[in-house]
């Protein structure tokens, strides 16, 4: 068992990312790498990891703008691009050659960058609450313009309450359906409080929706096995993930009960039954 901080350099004069990480590993065991969301730190798939752990060796990290990641150089690291190269560049010093890779939503939209653009490193794919982005320049600047709404109000968050009405605003949207009802949302809640809202409103910023590259036309190049999925009252990301199972002849979709956007908090039985139905099929 590893834990700590990793150091990605580009070069060998300057750091730009310093990777907050703990790495479960036993090699005997397939590994999963997890990417949290919007919001969200190291401690996201928690309960999702504990019961895959007696068959699953694991990493997850802190995204950068999350957590205890840093970003010391400038503002362009916090992007999708150099985000998915420094998590290439983890997983070679840590000499992890290949490996699942779990993401949800804006993590999902980063592990299919990650599968897209280095399909060697990966064996199975899931994303959960997932999107390619948006497809055309149109839509992606006028998601740029809302998210800008929504920075500024994270930029106002400048005690702990107003950043509390800020995530119970955000959980009142429909695509996370009846989230504020699960038994441990309080919990949920303080786990994300823990975040810095200035370091938030940066990620939505450069690694928001409508600031990501379109991934639309790459879907079909796609040879990795992927498994999408949706919860039933995310009437939104069920749409886009049946147009993009149409599109990827290598993935397949469920959509998971009692659940919304945020699978593997409302329904963590089902989202680990699915995980490990797909990781241990021949396909």
């Amino acid at each position: 068992m590893a834990f700590g901080f990793y150091t990605y350099l580009p070069n060998m004069t300057s750091k730009n990312q310093i990777f907050n990480y703990y790495l479960n590993f036993n090699e005997n065991q397939p590994l999963i790498v997890f990417l949290h969301g919007f919001i969200g730190n190291i401690n996201e798939f928690d309960e999702a990891r504990k019961l895959l752990a007696e068959d699953f060796s694991y990493l997850t990290l802190d995204l950068p703008g999350h957590g205890k990641t840093e970003v010391l150089g400038g503002d362009e690291y916090y992007k999708m691009e150099p985000t998915a190269q420094a998590i290439i560049n983890l997983l070679d010093e840590l000499k992890i050659d290949k490996c699942h890779l779990i993401g949800y939503s804006m993590g999902g939209r980063l592990a299919l960058y990650l599968t897209l653009n280095f399909p060697e490193h990966f064996i199975k794919v899931i994303l959960e609450s997932a999107s390619p982005g948006l497809a055309t320049e149109a839509e992606r600047l006028e998601r740029v313009r809302h998210d800008a709404q929504i920075a500024r109000k994270l930029s106002r968050s400048i005690i702990k309450t107003d950043f509390a009405n800020f995530l119970s605003n955000w959980y009142n949207q429909p695509i996370f359906g009846y989230i504020k009802n699960h038994p441990e949302y309080d919990r949920m809640i303080e786990s994300r409080l823990q975040n810095n809202p200035h370091e938030l409103d940066k990620s939505l910023h450069f690694m928001g929706t409508g600031s990501q590259p379109s991934l639309w036309e790459k879907l079909q190049e796609n040879k990795i096995p992927m498994l999408l999925l949706a919860g039933e009252y995310d009437e939104k990301f069920i749409s886009i993930n049946k147009e993009m199972a149409n599109l990827c002849k290598f993935s397949q979709f469920k959509i998971i009960s009692n659940a919304g956007h945020n699978i593997h908090f409302e329904n963590t039985l089902a989202f680990v039954e699915n995980i490990k139905d797909f990781l241990d099929s021949a396909s």
